[in-house]
């Protein structure tokens, strides 16, 4: 027997690699060294001011008790309209449940559906709790990878090769955290059309970053296109990125009741319920005025299209441009088998973020850790001075770089 009190389970799960990149910012930063920061994944502004009002309305007229495990009616009511208004997409308020987040929405529908050994289908590039989530909850995940050649999608093909007897869901994420890759309409009739061919495999869909789509490209839900799946597909969404609400912990879910049953009941014995303040601000978010959102991501594509100018111009760095979210994904790989003035040699993406960071002061995130090794995920949603600041700071320190003195 074992005299350790953590379960065995654990050891399959590690940290959040994003929020342990923030760790080690935070860290410099106390100790005085200056760092651009590239890792954080959300807006770097204020929630817009008509939402803190109305969070600051809800205080003040005493609306800070308990809710409903799964939400009050009134936010229900206004995600039930924000689906309909903006997605096309049909559903009653038993079929929504409020959490913590988007990711206690996934957490849940997880720890609700798998059993022991079912599979997981999460396409690679991917955010990177996916996988441990699904392995926390005694499911096993299975990494699919979507190289840029595919433009980082996940095709029919492979999502046919990938679907055995265990599988359980397959997760798509539009647009993409850590690409910014944006599925059209037509590539998500085309997976839908796999899917509906199999009708043991779930749909879990994260559209989180719905809003934050550039030039030509236009979201589409899944369901739009895919109405036949409505009774095995779960949506994910949230209020955290597109009104700058991170901090407020109100994401949602939409999905056939008895799920959304099950999810409620975990809820009700975890964290009993989303915070009441959160959620009246988030109606506020959803009914509003939506303006904030359109200027957020005009200025959103304004960084991007300053970040991959810069990045494009730096030696061994292969940058190409997103369609959607607020995050860059260049290629390292012609950094690799260079060596600093120490001598150090560049083996991997994680070699190259570490010199960045310690050689340039520039925080980013490996690829390995989103399933994509050398690669890099810049975060565009910081200032202009800082996107300008740090690019300058990765050219010098790239430059600095040469082929290894042979011993």
């Amino acid at each position: 027997m074992t005299t350790s009190i953590v379960a065995q389970r654990f050891k399959l799960i590690k940290s959040s690699p994003s929020m342990a990149a923030k760790a080690r910012v935070d860290v410099l930063r106390a100790a005085g060294k200056q760092v651009v920061d590239f890792t954080i994944g959300e807006p770097d502004f204020a929630t817009p001011e008509h939402i803190v009002q109305a969070g600051i309305a809800a205080l003040m007229r005493g609306d800070t008790k308990y809710t409903a495990s799964s939400g009050t009616p009134a936010l229900k009511a206004a995600i039930v309209e924000k689906l309909a208004r903006e997605n096309g997409l049909q559903f009653s308020p038993a079929q929504i449940v409020v959490g913590c987040g988007a990711k206690q929405i996934i957490f849940n529908a997880f720890a609700a559906s798998l059993e022991a050994g079912d599979e997981v289908v999460v396409p690679a590039p991917y955010w990177v709790s996916y996988p441990d989530m699904v392995a926390i909850n005694g499911g096993t995940p299975v990494l699919v990878q979507c190289p840029q050649s595919t433009g980082f999608k996940l095709t029919p093909e492979l999502l046919e090769r990938s679907i055995t007897s265990r599988t359980r869901w397959l997760v798509l994420n539009t647009p993409n955290n850590p690409t910014g890759a944006v599925y059209t309409g037509a590539e998500l009739e085309a997976l839908g059309a796999v899917l509906q061919s199999h009708p043991e495999v779930w749909l879990l869909t994260d559209e989180i970053y719905e809003h934050f789509v550039y030039g030509r490209a236009r979201h589409v839900s899944p369901l739009k296109v895919a109405p036949y799946l409505a009774e095995r597909t779960l949506i994910v969404n949230g209020v955290s990125k597109a009104y700058a609400m991170t901090g407020w912990r109100i994401g949602y879910g939409a999905g056939p009741v008895p799920l959304m049953q099950a999810i409620s009941l975990l809820m009700s014995q975890s964290t009993t319920c989303p915070s009441a303040i959160g959620q009246c601000a988030a109606i506020t978010a959803l009914q509003g005025p939506q303006q904030c959102v359109s200027d957020a991501v005009a200025l959103f594509r304004t960084r991007r299209d300053l970040m991959a100018g810069r990045l494009q111009a730096i030696p061994g760095i292969g940058c190409t441009v997103p369609d959607g979210a607020f995050y860059l994904f260049p290629s390292v790989a012609g950094l690799l088998g260079l060596a600093d003035h120490n001598g150090a040699v560049m083996k991997n993406d994680v070699n190259v973020a570490t010199f960045l960071l310690e050689a340039a002061g520039v925080a980013s995130i490996d690829g390995s850790s989103y399933g994509m090794p050398n690669h890099l995920r810049l975060s565009f949603a910081t200032s202009a001075g800082e996107i300008e600041e740090g690019c300058q700071r990765m050219l010098a320190a790239v430059t600095s770089l040469s082929h290894p003195q042979p011993v």
